[in-house]
């Protein structure tokens, strides 16, 4: 048995998860990620003519290729492009990213941290970054935006669960999980007492970020989020087969030549700010990060080469469908986040009464 197999099986033993008995080849799994791909373009093809305003695809097109040339547009059709160009694009382009960064980092925190629960705020960046939010909003003058505000408290919180964590150069996972735990108590009470001493209108601002949502999607937004996400996930890609090794447990890994406190550090901070920097946009999406690595290892298996990718492009599918489904479903937008809760709730009791041998044991 070579090692590659051998880290599988390994895998598979740590999350007892295999697609029914079917075992896919390298090549099966490729080229499933390239049928994910194409069903999220034919996803945001759909999503973006979906709206109070109904625009055929072809239209739409006709508007994307007019701008992309620089082509006047007829006053009629300049409409349609401040709907299509203006709204909708740079709002399913967000959706897409965030998706992506969820998904991506909650499979890396999964293998990192051995335990298929876990997900993207376990360390309390939502706690962090919703206190970095809410300060923004109780005190407008302060310092910085909104965005900046919830970016740095979403990574201080998480390197204040590390630093507390750490012990004699070494970061046991359970005990970091517990500092998260912590550190996300220590802010969620913070954000109470913004809550108690803000203005009613300051009040609804904090609760309504709090959802999270893609009301104020702009192009800026997707500027500052497209390429650092997609340079995080490459490089998260890269790195799945050192997590599959870490995955083994951190002796093994030892032994095969790998720096285990390194890797560690490397992939918590990539996946950290990915999330961080999700989060300080759109608010507290929950259940992307938990559920879309669920869903891609039940296909693809433990490998996390495959898994990452898998994970982000169902999580841009999922979240472009929730969003989708958010602006659409009534006259007033509801937030999305309420939206993938509701989907989450009934996947979550899925998992416990199909894989409850794997949380109970």
């Amino acid at each position: 048995m070579n090692k590659n197999a051998e880290i599988e099986e390994e895998d598979s033993i740590i999350f007892e998860y295999k697609s029914e008995g079917i075992v896919f080849s390298n090549k099966t799994k490729i080229a499933f990620i390239m049928a994910l791909f194409a069903s999220l373009i034919i996803t945001a093809s759909i999503a973006i003519t979906r709206g109070a305003y109904n625009i055929p695809i072809i239209v739409v097109y006709q508007l994307i290729i007019e701008k992309l040339n620089i082509v006047s547009a007829s006053q009629t059709n300049s409409i349609l492009n401040t709907i299509v160009w203006n709204i909708r694009a740079p709002r399913i382009l967000l959706a897409i990213a965030v998706g992506m960064a969820l998904a991506s980092a909650g499979a890396v925190y999964q293998g990192t941290f051995k335990n298929p629960l876990v997900e993207p705020f376990i360390l309390g960046i939502s706690a962090g970054a919703a206190f970095g939010a809410a300060l923004a909003i109780v005190f407008p003058t302060f310092l910085f935006s909104l965005q900046i505000s919830a970016f740095i408290f979403g990574m201080i919180a998480v390197f204040g669960a590390y630093s507390l964590a750490r012990i004699r150069g070494q970061t046991p996972l359970v005990t970091l999980i517990l500092a998260g735990v912590i550190i996300g108590s220590l802010f969620s009470s913070l954000v109470s007492i913004l809550k108690y001493t803000s203005t009613d209108a300051g009040l609804r601002q904090i609760v309504f970020w709090l959802m999270g949502g893609f009301y104020y999607a702009c192009w800026s937004d997707v500027y500052q989020i497209v390429p650092a996400v997609t340079i995080c996930i490459i490089i998260l890609c890269m790195l799945g087969w050192k997590l599959n090794v870490l995955s083994m447990g951190e002796e093994e890994a030892k032994t095969l030549g790998i720096n285990t406190e390194r890797t560690k550090i490397i992939l918590i901070t990539l996946a950290t700010f990915v999330t961080a920097l999700s989060v300080s946009v759109v608010g507290i999406i929950a259940w992307v990060g938990l559920m879309m690595p669920h869903a891609a290892r039940l296909v693809m298996g433990p490998d996390h080469r495959f898994l990452i990718p898998s994970a982000a492009i169902m999580g841009a599918i999922f979240l472009t469908i929730c969003d989708t489904i958010a602006r659409t479903l009534t006259t007033t937008e509801i937030p999305v986040g309420i939206i993938t809760s509701i989907l989450g709730a009934p996947y979550l009791i899925y998992l416990l009464r199909t894989k409850k041998n794997i949380f109970f044991g």
